[in-house]
Parts: C-alpha cells; structure tokens; sequence
C-alpha cells in the first residue's frame, strides 16, 4: 500500500489508533488535533485521503470539511464520529464523503474502508459536485427502485443491476444513494462494485467493447485486438471515445473460451476474432 493519509480528531487515542492500524501497511500518516491545524497542512503538502472527525472544538468537522473542499475539490474523505446523527451524517454525505465510521471501530473496519478510498482514489474515482446524469428524475426513479427491494435479503446487487441500467454506470453520487437508501456501508457497496465486473464505476459509451484477456484468449491474440482497437479508437482501456459512442474493457473471462479471442460490444459476442479484422467487427456499430 501507499498513499499520504491525514487525520483530524481532538482525541489523541484517535490518532494514535490510526497510525498504529495504517502506517504498518504501508501508509504516510499524518495526525492533527483541530481542523485550522490540518487547513494549514493542506496548503503545505498534497494527500490523498482525509480522515476527520466531526465534533471538534473551534473548527467543526462539517466546517473543516467545507474549506477542505475549497482547497481540494476531488480529495476523498472519511468521516469518523462518536455522535453518527443522522442531520450530521446527512450534512457530511451533501459534501460527498466518501464514506464514515461511528466510534468505537475496530481495525479491520478501518483498514477496510480505507482500503476502498485509496482503490477509488487510484482508479480516477474521485467524489463528483455534479453528474450530468444524476438529475432530480434519476434520484426519484433511484429512490423507487430502492423502495421496493429494501426490505428483501440479498437486496444490493439487483439494486445496482437496476441503478446501472437507469444511469448507464454507477458513479459514486449513485453509490451514496443506494447506500443511504439501503442503510449499507458505503464501503460494502463500493466493494461489490468493484468486485463484478459487470459493474463499472465510469461512463460507458453507446457501445461498450469488452475483450477477454483470459489464458485462452491471450494466447490467441487478444493482446493484438486491444492494440488494434486503442490506436484505432484514440483511447486507452477504461476510457470512452470523444464522441460517447465506444468504451473500452477488459475483463479476464466471458466463459466463452471455446470461441476464443472473443470480444463483445454491447449485447454481441463475436468468437474467434482474428486481430488482423479487428476494426470490421465495429462497421456495424458506427
């Protein structure tokens, strides 16, 4: 692991509890009791995750959090309180934290929910002010879909299927809201998310291309399909073209090795793709 972590709470049992959980792992920990002391910080050195705390004297967390955000827009933020009131936790989630731990924790569930901020941080996910896609119409359609499944086991994964299907992909303004509205840990949502492939956490274009890098592929040529179709396209995998119409994913197996190099656009599987045709297979789709 790796990564500059600062944390933020008036307890020093706190700070000194983080420190000795995550600097083990791999983490640059830096802990301050107040909020003006960690502002000051953030004009002096770049993190990449805050821990903070939201009852504070002087500075409350929800204050530190708005200045924090002035200073870094994108930054991920982990709440962490003793007093999880729902006005607090809702006023925290409007400044898109990424996620918040009541006290007392242990140290698993802290390794854990910082381990999903980091894995959000690196793939480019950062906490969004404003989705094109998420309007009033979506939240209200959102909140249906959570309506009618809140109550039944296993609940999660068919609200995903049903909100990526809605939004088109699953940024975290829609994870926060499944999460609130399924009384989930952001945490354990995102970790689903992340887990599927099926899922993806980034906008995917009018034709999202997968191709499968599994053994059987790989040593058909399926390495020579995605450097056809990145050059060809102008983009890298995990990136959509300029005009929204293709995206482009790998994944390491479609259960279709029999058919190998296969790649699928949209809803259409082709199976022994020859490298050399690769852009044909899109002539349909322009």
């Amino acid at each position: 692991m790796d990564g500059n972590i600062l944390v933020v709470d008036d307890e020093k049992i706190v700070l000194k509890s983080c420190e000795k959980v995550l600097a083990p792992e791999g983490y640059k920990v830096s802990t301050v009791a107040s909020g003006r002391e960690a502002l000051d910080l953030l004009d002096k050195n770049r993190y990449d995750l805050i821990i903070t705390d939201i009852k504070m004297p002087e500075m409350d967390g929800i204050e530190f959090i708005r200045q924090a955000r002035k200073k870094n827009t994108d930054i991920n933020i982990i709440v962490i309180t003793g007093y999880p009131s729902q006005e607090s936790i809702r006023e925290a989630l409007s400044l898109r934290i990424v996620d918040y731990l009541p006290k007392p924790f242990s140290p698993t569930i802290l390794l854990d929910v910082v381990t999903r901020a980091m894995e959000m941080k690196k793939i480019g996910v950062a906490p969004q002010p404003d989705v094109e896609d998420y309007t009033e119409e979506i939240a209200s359609k959102l909140d249906a879909i959570i309506k009618k499944s809140r109550n039944k086991l296993g609940s999660l994964i068919p609200v995903l299927q049903e909100a990526q299907e809605l939004v088109g992909y699953l940024p975290p303004v829609v994870l926060r809201h499944i999460s609130r509205g399924l009384r989930i840990p952001l945490s354990e949502v995102h970790g689903v998310v992340s887990f599927y492939s099926y899922f993806t956490m980034k906008p995917r274009g009018k034709h999202n291309i997968r191709i499968c890098l599994g053994t059987a592929c790989y040593v058909k040529g399926a390495e020579e399909i995605v450097k056809k179709l990145t050059e060809n396209l102008h983009i890298d995998v995990g990136s959509v073209t300029e005009d929204k119409k293709f995206s482009l994913e790998s994944v390491r197996c479609l259960g279709a090795c029999g058919l190998a190099p296969v790649v699928v656009i949209g809803k259409d599987t082709h199976g022994s793709v020859n490298p050399v045709d690769t852009m044909d297979l899109l002539t349909n789709y322009q």
